[in-house]
Order: C-alpha cells, then sequence, then structure tokens
C-alpha cells in the first residue's frame, strides 16, 4: 500500500488522475481544486458538467476549509452514521468551479476507507471521488468491472484492493440546506 499511496500522491500533486478504491466503489480521482485535472475526468468520462460530484475527506476538522456554512447537525451525522455518509453542502468555497454540481452544490465525505483515508490525510486537500464508467454506462462497483478505456485513460491505478470480490456498500446520501434543513437523497 505504500508505494500506491506515493504515486497516487505524486500524480495527484500534478494535476493527473487516479483510479483508487474508497468506502463505496472504485473512483477516478484528481485534486478537487484544480480546474484543468477535472477537465480531464469530463473528458475521458465523456461527461457532461451537471452530474453530481463528490468529494472526499479525511476528517470532519477539514469541513470549514471548504463549506463556509456547516449546519452543527453535519458533525453530528458523521458521529453517528454506520455506513459511509455523503452530505450535499450548498456554500461552498475553495473548490475549482467545475467540481460543483451546476447548482452550486458538492457531496463531500469522510472516508474511513484505509487506503482513501491515508490518501487524504496526507495530500490535505479534497480529492474527487467519481464511478470509474463512462457517463452513459452502470457505475462498476468492483475493480474487475471497469472499462478498459476507463483503465488505461488515468495517470495511476493503484493496486490495492484490486482483487476484491465483494462489492461496497452505496453511502447515504443527504443534502443540508440553511439552518440545518435535511433531504435525503438516498438512505
Amino acid at each position: 500500500m505504500h508505494d500506491d499511496l506515493k504515486t497516487a500522491l505524486d500524480v495527484l500533486r500534478n494535476g493527473g488522475l487516479i483510479l483508487y478504491p474508497t468506502d463505496t466503489i472504485w473512483a477516478i480521482g484528481c485534486d478537487a481544486t484544480n480546474a484543468e485535472a477535472l477537465k480531464k475526468i469530463d473528458t475521458l468520462k465523456n461527461t457532461p458538467h451537471a452530474n453530481r460530484r463528490v468529494v472526499l475527506l479525511d476528517s470532519t476538522a477539514k469541513l470549514q476549509g471548504y463549506v463556509n456554512d456547516i449546519p452543527e447537525v453535519a458533525f453530528d451525522l458523521a458521529d453517528l452514521t454506520t455506513k459511509p455518509l455523503t452530505i450535499i453542502y450548498e456554500d461552498v468555497k475553495n473548490l475549482a468551479p467545475q467540481a460543483l454540481d451546476s447548482d452550486g452544490c458538492i457531496g463531500i465525505r469522510i472516508t474511513e476507507e484505509k487506503f482513501s483515508k491515508e490518501l487524504c490525510a496526507r495530500f490535505k486537500k479534497p480529492i474527487l471521488a467519481t464511478s470509474a464508467n463512462l457517463h452513459t454506462q452502470e457505475t462498476a462497483t468492483l475493480f474487475s468491472l471497469i472499462p478498459d478505456v476507463i483503465k488505461q485513460g488515468v495517470d495511476y491505478v493503484v493496486t490495492y484492493r484490486q482483487e476484491e470480490k465483494q462489492a461496497s456498500a452505496q453511502s447515504s446520501i443527504l443534502k443540508l440546506g440553511k439552518g440545518g434543513q435535511i433531504t435525503i437523497i438516498r438512505d
């Protein structure tokens, strides 16, 4: 895992794309503050910008660097969840405009998966986590299901967890509005 982390970090720091395991799916990742890297993902996936985006962080303490008004309930939800939880925030900052959805929102998940958590901690910035598939295809739930065009289109493919045969669970998705209003998108 150490070599994977070192190489993935080098690629991220140089504006490249990685294919890596997260707490939910295998994802295409890049520096979520780098507009050019995000454009590379859109080109690779043939994705319109309006698609929902998710970034990973390694701790709730880092939320304040990317969300202007964090409802207190966000911290409670992160502490109480027993499965991956993506929270969509409205008032975000310090991310490339291409990272944001067409409505200006972004989904943020605090990852607890070993590799992605360590990667985020060492990178010290949010890492995009978008499904490793073409825009018109189903989400690949295992590494073995990822299309070759995606594997060949990134700058580095992490070897850690490639042999797994069991798909991870989907995350719950909530949207937090002003004043802590919660909308359940996916339970």
